[in-house]
């Protein structure tokens, strides 16, 4: 009985030590805390705990410190103080002692343990620790930061020089050869930009994407033949679209080919049928070959599914001599104000002023006297109408030199009509 009680404090005792033993506050870790700061978004908080742990730890990992300064200048935008921190992380990574993790002791279940209980022997399977191949890949992701940095801060080369630096890493997407052509013709190595584009192409040959901006910098450069080559390869890799298919069409006629650009934009016409711009681009490229009834009927068919191509039709109509499906069509146009201007401009061609004089009330409505050119085209109304003094009140109100000079001499036939109505037969 005294043995068991013995027993029993000694065994009180050990569990009191052990229970203040846990009892007692561990050091704080003040690089976990910065990056709680950070992860709330408290950079202020964050920076005075950074700058706690470089006081108070010798042995602190500057690798991990500089990493979190860099993560709080990047939320703020701060891409030059990223840029400077990362760099500093970089060189911290390179010289950093790698250990391998303590390995975790299994807790005794009991006090005692039976003399004759086997002990198991635990197979592990986690991989050898490998410090260099961590390291690799923190410096990967410290250059991938630093080439985004980079970018933002407009520093084009520094940004390629990163890209580099990671690798294959830095080369395992097509997205990365477009930002890198990107940089290349931002810092004006035209040339360069071209040549990665190409090199992206071969890499990636079922990516769309390089051959298009390959194409648009052809384009931009003014080199149209390469370009169309380039957007043929593009186009036989992927399904474009009613815009690609115009943008070829305009480089084609930049170059010259205007019969092949026509050609294409037909084929773009029956690939596309409800695509309004397709048939106003074909429009334009058949009125410069003097077909305009053709256009006319092109842009009508536009409206049919983008209504703002109306009054270009009308115009078109108007301009042939289709004066009634003008007006037709000069009727459905929804903006009151361009629609009086066109009206106007109709009955200008048809010599029927009356009925412009008739239109008055609603150009005052709509303030449109305002301009120049519509007072101007009223007041011409008047005067083939014989309204002399509606005429002269609306001349006298012109101030552009050009219209004044113009109202200065029909001024002088209206003095000459009211003078002798016979000048005027």
């Amino acid at each position: 009985m005294q043995n068991i009680l013995k027993i029993t404090v000694c065994l009180a005792a050990l569990y009191t030590f052990v229970g203040a033993k846990e009892a007692e506050v561990p050091d704080v870790d003040h690089l976990a805390l910065a990056s709680m700061m950070v992860y709330d978004g408290k950079f202020v908080k964050a920076y005075a705990e950074l700058e706690e742990a470089k006081n108070t730890d010798k042995n602190l990992d500057m690798s991990k410190y500089y990493t979190i300064r860099s993560v709080i200048a990047m939320r703020q935008q701060n891409h030059t103080q990223a840029i400077d921190d990362l760099k500093k992380a970089v060189e911290a990574t390179k010289v950093k002692v790698y250990k391998a993790p303590e390995p975790v002791k299994e807790k005794r279940k009991h006090l005692f343990s039976l003399a004759s209980e086997p002990k198991k022997v635990v197979v592990s399977t986690e991989p050898p620790f490998d410090g260099e191949k961590i390291r690799r890949e923190e410096l990967q992701k410290l250059y991938s930061h630093l080439s985004q940095e980079s970018y933002k801060a407009e520093r084009y080369l520094d940004t390629i020089k990163y890209l580099d630096l990671q690798g294959a890493a830095g080369r395992d997407e097509a997205a990365e050869y477009m930002l890198r052509a990107d940089c290349y013709w931002k810092a004006n190595d035209k040339a360069a930009a071209v040549d990665i584009l190409s090199k992206g192409a071969q890499a990636f040959g079922s990516d769309q994407s390089l051959l298009k901006q390959k194409f648009y910098y052809y384009t931009e450069l003014g080199l149209y033949q390469e370009a169309i080559v380039s957007a043929k390869a593009y186009m036989k890799r992927s399904a474009p679209n009613a815009k690609e298919y115009m943008a070829l069409a305009q480089m084609l006629i930049a170059a010259g080919q205007r019969e092949e650009a026509i050609s294409l934009l037909e084929e773009t016409k029956m690939l596309f049928p409800t695509d309004g711009q397709v048939n106003l681009l074909l429009g334009h490229m058949y009125m410069k070959e003097g077909m305009e009834f053709t256009t006319a009927g092109l842009f009508e068919e536009a409206s049919y599914y983008e209504h703002k191509y109306v009054k270009e039709a009308a115009e078109v109509y108007r301009r042939v001599g289709l004066t009634p499906h003008a007006l037709y069509l000069n009727s459905q146009i929804a903006d009151k104000v361009e629609k009086l201007k066109q009206k106007i401009a109709i009955y200008v061609d048809r010599e029927e002023y009356e009925n412009i004089i008739g239109l008055i009330d609603a150009l005052e409505r709509y303030k449109m006297l305002d301009d120049d050119n519509i007072r101007y085209a009223v007041a011409y109304a008047y005067y083939m109408a014989r309204d002399y003094e509606e005429a002269e009140k609306q001349l006298k109100l012109i101030t552009d030199d050009e219209l004044f000079s113009k109202a200065t001499i029909i001024r002088k036939n209206i003095e000459k009509c009211q003078n002798d109505s016979m000048e005027c037969i």
